[in-house]
């Protein structure tokens, strides 16, 4: 349903719940009250509907339509065009979910168009109609409720970003190898988080130094300025997540350099002990290939062998193999091969 509440106030009291756009218009002028209409992604007529009624500048429009806005505030004449990326931390997945609200802000009328489930704007109703006294400064109050309540629901995601982050820490030193994806993901988070939160410092810098131009009452600058304090604190938490988050990053590259590296230095080793087991079983081949080859010579059965006549031959033979062999042992001995 794109109106999801629709009224009109007159001296900071609900005084009409009209079913349609058209009766909004027509009770708002004859009570001469201030018309807050609720969408929720609205349709182009109904927009278009707000916009001609109201007399919208046709950029703000356009922007409200195309959505996808960054978090600004533009001034149109009386008007205010308004744009607000709230966020909630979602515990099954460990995500944050961004939103976008546009408001659309005159002398008697807000229009809010919500383009995800948060912020919550029926609490914002509800405490407004709860205390007319604030409701009663007009749509100047609507704004800094609402944006209250979006600062208000940031808290939860600071929260549920540090314990990610905790938990970060926890992962580097247990050497979990997913770690890497996770705080490539969460740096992406923080990142869209920072968009969200850092321009509402200047935003409401801006709102209250037009202020007294304005003729706002000064216990609503006071909790704009209280708005204000709460957005600087997120906005500076959330720059300590970046950090964390890239020493968290360099920390990971580190660890894995360095696993790297023992995992070469033990490849190296295991390569150093082939090598020496490989001399070894050489050494020892070409040892036993000495005595096999003068075995072998002698042991060809030739009829014309000189040395087959001599009565020394079989005891030469024997010393020729042991001294080839010697001589080889030595040597391979002083290469250290063996």
């Amino acid at each position: 349903m794109p109106i999801v509440d629709n009224a009109v106030y007159v001296d900071g009291k609900r005084t009409a719940n009209p079913s349609s756009l058209d009766i909004t218009y027509e009770v708002m002028r004859e009570r001469e009250g201030m018309a807050w209409i609720g969408m929720y992604r609205p349709d182009i007529d109904e927009i278009d509907s707000v916009a001609e009624e109201f007399s919208l500048h046709r950029l703000a429009v356009e922007d409200a339509i195309a959505a996808h806005q960054r978090p600004k505030l533009e001034r149109y004449d009386d008007q205010l065009f308004v744009v607000l990326r709230p966020a909630r931390y979602i515990d099954e997945t460990e995500k944050v979910e961004f939103g976008e609200l546009h408001i659309f802000l005159g002398p008697d009328f807000v229009i809010t168009i919500r383009h995800a489930e948060s912020p919550d704007l029926k609490v914002v109703r509800e405490r407004l109609e709860k205390t007319p006294a604030l409701l009663r400064q007009g749509t100047e109050a609507v704004l800094y409720a609402i944006l209250d309540q979006v600062v208000d629901e940031y808290e939860p995601v600071v929260e549920g970003l540090q314990i990610d982050i905790d938990q970060i820490e926890d992962q580097l030193f247990s050497r979990d190898e997913s770690v890497s994806r996770r705080i490539y993901t969460l740096s992406r988070e923080v990142t869209e988080f920072q968009r969200a939160t850092g321009p509402l410092v200047t935003m409401i810098e801006h709102l209250a130094k037009g202020s007294d131009k304005y003729h706002v009452d000064i216990e609503l600058q006071r909790n704009l300025r209280d708005v204000l304090d709460h957005c600087v604190l997120i906005a500076e938490r959330v720059e300590t997540f970046r950090s964390n988050l890239q020493n968290a990053l360099s920390v990971n590259a580190t660890m894995v350099a360095q696993q790297q590296n023992d995992e070469i230095r033990a490849m190296t080793q295991v390569s150093l002990e082939q090598n020496e087991q490989v001399k070894k079983i050489s050494s020892w081949g070409a040892i036993l290939f000495a005595p096999s080859l003068i075995a072998a010579i002698y042991g060809m059965n030739f009829e014309v062998m000189p040395e087959l006549s001599v009565h020394i031959g079989y005891p030469l033979a024997l010393l020729a193999m042991v001294l080839c062999s010697s001589a080889l042992y030595v040597t391979f001995k002083r290469q250290k091969w063996l």
